[in-house]
C-alpha cells in the first residue's frame, strides 16, 4: 500500500518545504544521528537530557520532559496533573482532535466551549458558562501560533479554582501579554511533528512546567510507571522521547528563534498583500500578542473554490481543521449538533491555509497574491 509523502513539494509554491531549514544544517543533523547510531543509545540516551534541560531554558520554566509526541504530553500531563475518571476538562471547539483525544483517553470528560473571533482562542465568557463542580481543568489551546487571552483564562481559572494546562502544540516562542506559551498554567504541552515551528524527523513532544511533582509523575508514566528499574509505582506507558529525535531538535532548536522571526515576517507580507481583496479576511495579531504563526490561516465563504483554483496555479494549500471535532463521529457521543459553537464551526467552513514556512520568498509570496486576485477577479 503506497502513501503520499508528508508534504507536497512539487508545485511552483509549495504549502510547506522543510528544506530552506534543512539546507544548512544537513550536515550538522547527518553527524548527530550518526553519533546516536555509534553509541547504540537509542532509549533514553544523553541527548535526551541535554534537550530537556535547553528547551526548559528556552521556554522559561524549572522542567521539561520529552515524550513520544504531542499527544502523549497532554494526555500525561492531565494523569500526571491528578485527572479523575469522570473528571470534566473544558477544550475549545476549534482545535486539532489531538486535544479531545488527550482528555477521552485519560479517562476525563471533554466539555467544549467556543472560542473569540479574533485569535481563536477559548473565550473566557463561554468557559465560564460552562464550568460545573466536576470541572478540573482548563485546556486552552494556542491556535495557529497565536496564544489565547491566558491573563482573562488565568484569572477565571483562579476565581473558580481550576487548573489550566496549555495545549502549546502549535506555539513554541509564542507570547502575550508578558506571558509566554508553556509557562502561562501549571504545564504546557508542545509537539515537535516535523511541520512544527521546531519540528523533529518523526514523532516527539514534551511537556513544560515548574512544578517538580507533576514533572516527576510524568517521567514515570512515560517510562511504564517506573521511578526505579523494575519498581512500578504506577500503572505507566511507553511514551519516551527517541534519542535520535533529541538529537534533531537539540540541534534545530537555537535556530528557533529565527525561524520565528522569518514567519513574522512572511506574515507581514501576507496580510499587506492581501488585505482588501474580495471577501478574504486575513489573521492579524491580538492587542499585546506576539504570534509565532505556525500556520496562516485565511477565511472566505468558499475555501474550496479558491484552493482549486490556485491549484490549477500551481500554488498548494491546506485545509485545517474543516470538520471540528464536536461534529466528528469520533465524538458524536457528546451529542453537539451544528450550530452549537457558531464562531468555530464558521472558522472551520471558511479556513483555507496559504504556503508558509521559513525561507519562503518574497516571490512566492506576490505568486499567491496575483493567484487570489485572479480568482477574485
Amino acid at each position: 500500500m503506497s502513501t503520499l509523502p508528508l508534504f507536497e513539494t512539487t508545485t511552483a509554491v509549495p504549502f510547506f518545504d522543510l528544506r530552506p531549514m534543512h539546507e544548512g544544517l544537513r550536515d550538522e543533523l547527518l553527524d548527530d544521528i550518526a553519533r546516536v547510531v555509534d553509541s547504540g543509545a537509542f532509549v533514553n540516551g544523553p541527548q535526551v537530557e541535554a534537550f530537556e534541560t535547553a528547551y526548559a531554558h528556552h521556554v522559561g520554566t524549572r522542567f521539561c520532559v520529552g515524550v513520544a509526541s504531542g499527544l502523549d504530553a497532554l494526555r500525561l500531563s492531565l494523569l500526571a496533573a491528578g485527572l479523575e475518571p469522570g473528571d470534566e476538562v473544558v477544550v475549545p471547539a476549534a482545535t486539532f482532535a489531538a486535544t479531545f483525544e488527550s482528555v477521552t483517553q485519560a479517562g476525563g470528560v471533554p466539555v467544549v466551549a467556543d472560542v473569540t473571533d479574533d485569535d481563536y482562542g477559548l473565550d473566557p465568557a463561554a468557559v465560564e458558562a460552562v464550568l460545573t463542580e466536576r470541572t478540573r481543568f482548563l485546556m486552552p489551546v494556542h491556535l495557529y501560533g497565536q496564544m489565547a487571552d491566558m491573563r482573562a483564562l488565568g484569572r477565571l481559572a483562579a476565581r473558580r479554582g481550576v487548573a489550566i494546562l496549555e495545549d502549546a502544540c502549535q506555539a513554541h516562542g509564542a507570547t502575550r501579554d508578558g506571558l509566554r506559551a508553556g509557562t502561562a498554567g501549571i504545564a504546557g504541552a508542545f509537539s515537535f511533528y516535523p511541520a512544527k515551528n521546531l519540528g523533529a524527523m518523526g514523532d516527539a513532544g514534551a511537556l513544560t512546567t515548574d512544578d517538580e511533582r507533576l514533572a516527576a509523575t510524568m517521567r514515570s508514566l512515560r517510562e511504564h510507571g517506573q521511578r526505579r528499574k523494575y519498581r512500578h509505582t504506577e500503572e505507566g506507558y511507553t511514551a519516551r522521547l527517541d534519542t535520535i529525535q533529541a538529537a534533531v531538535l537539540l540541534r534545530k532548536l537555537p535556530h528557533l528563534d529565527g525561524w520565528n522571526d522569518d514567519r513574522r515576517r512572511i506574515a507581514g507580507l501576507y496580510q499587506s498583500a492581501l488585505e482588501g481583496i474580495g471577501d478574504l479576511r486575513v489573521p492579524y495579531a491580538a492587542p499585546g500578542s506576539v504570534p509565532v504563526w505556525h500556520l496562516f490561516v485565511a477565511r472566505t465563504a468558499d475555501p474550496g473554490a479558491l484552493a482549486s483554483f490556485l491549484r490549477d496555479r500551481d500554488v498548494a494549500t491546506g485545509r485545517h481543521y474543516p470538520e471540528p471535532p464536536h461534529l466528528s463521529d469520533a465524538y458524536s457521543r457528546l451529542g453537539h449538533s451544528v450550530g452549537a459553537f457558531p464562531v468555530a464551526e464558521a472558522l472551520s467552513r471558511e479556513a483555507l491555509s496559504l504556503p508558509f514556512y521559513p525561507g519562503m520568498t518574497e516571490s512566492h509570496v506576490d505568486r499567491v497574491r496575483e493567484a487570489v486576485a485572479a480568482f477574485f477577479a
